[in-house]
């Protein structure tokens, strides 16, 4: 019989749970940028709820108002040729990743100007020349292709290359995903070939209709799940954009320099449902009013006319412009096309294959190489 106290159980991964310094702060031009990102993804929001109850928009619609620190503090702290995947609540990501509003805009719309040439819709804004591979709507489905994007930029770099790891790749996902099992498998290979992804967790505490700790195990300790999987972790605070950033920066630097993977818990709350058709019938206003209370545009706006001397009619232009923009890509998608039934036999197959036409840029892309 195996003896196990003769087994060697020694690991090579590194210790958990390593504290970090926080990175400074930027200088108040890159702050206020960040502030009209978030303007701009809330205002978006606003604009596309009023779409959808006006049925411009189709299908299934997330709104992502609440959790606009998240994206704009955690895509600040890395790179623009960073790989980024998402979830289905997509569009605030996209945003911040640079992609104009009036492609996304006509995305939701279903028009041939969108992103995607009107065929995916909301779950799924895809920027490839801003690294941005998509929103994905199948729970959980985006963290293998996470896994395999931060497995391909180490392959590039490693073996072609012979050179070093040099990428680390984001892999956003709500609460409700880290029950699916393509999840641990991801980790599991994440944590074994020394992946550099980092598994952003926005746990806003609610998956669809149900309170975290009524369908997921150890919601009080959500850590557990990376641990197991030899995979460090942190906690940062998804309400509050400096924080966010000062948290996240330090980590994806410790993952581009190690290439390893981490599991980035992020606490946050989203102001609406979880999809346009939620009654939100299972909080109280209550709970809704206390969050919305500590409110990430309002935090960031007070700490730079406290901190930074911004006059506070300098904010409300910044709001003036972000709300002339939505309103620009909402009237540039209205006259956009329809995507035209030809379309069903492009993007299929790369090449021509039958009634098949290959592939053809969206229009965003060719106004780019104009």
């Amino acid at each position: 019989m195996l003896n196990m106290a003769e087994i060697d159980t020694t690991e090579t991964t590194p210790p958990l749970t390593q504290k970090r310094a926080k990175a400074p702060l930027p200088d108040s031009p890159i702050l206020l940028g960040w502030l009209r990102q978030m303007m701009l993804i809330r205002e978006f929001e606003v604009r596309t709820m009023q779409a959808y109850q006006n049925r411009q928009i189709g299908g299934f619609c997330h709104i992502y108002i609440g959790q606009e620190a998240v994206a704009v503090g955690s895509i600040a702290a890395v790179n623009p040729d960073d790989p980024v995947v998402l979830a289905y609540r997509d569009h605030g990501h996209a945003l911040a990743r640079g992609m104009d509003p009036k492609y996304c805009m006509a995305e939701m719309f279903g028009k041939i100007g969108g992103c995607a040439k009107g065929k995916g819709g909301s779950m799924h804004m895809f920027d490839a020349e801003h690294y941005l591979y998509g929103g994905h709507g199948i729970v959980g489905a985006q963290t293998p292709l996470g896994t395999g994007l931060a497995f391909a930029t180490k392959y590039e770099d490693e073996v072609i290359g012979e050179g070093k790891s040099d990428k680390v790749t984001l892999c956003y996902l709500g609460d409700g995903a880290i029950n699916q099992g393509a999840f641990y498998e991801a980790m599991n290979l994440a944590g074994l070939f020394d992946i550099p992804v980092i598994f952003v967790l926005e746990n806003n505490r609610y998956s669809m209709g149900t309170a975290i700790e009524r369908g997921t195990t150890m919601a009080h300790a959500l850590h557990a799940k990376s641990e197991a999987h030899g995979i460090e972790h942190a906690i940062v605070d998804g309400k509050n954009v400096m924080n966010m950033y000062q948290d996240f920066k330090p980590i994806a630097d410790w993952c581009r320099e190690e290439s390893r993977p981490f599991f980035v818990e992020a606490q946050t709350y989203r102001y609406k449902g979880h999809s346009m058709s939620d009654p939100r019938k299972y909080r109280t206003k209550m709970e809704e009013e206390m969050e919305e209370q500590d409110d990430c545009i309002a935090s960031l706006s007070t700490f730079l006319q406290e901190h930074h001397d911004v006059e506070p009619d300098a904010i409300k232009q910044l709001g003036r412009q972000v709300k002339s923009q939505v309103r620009q890509a909402v009237e540039w998608s209205n006259q956009s096309p329809e995507t035209p039934l030809d379309e069903l036999y492009t993007d299929v197959y790369t090449d021509v294959w039958g009634p098949f036409k290959g592939t053809s840029k969206p229009e965003m892309l060719q106004d780019e190489n104009e």
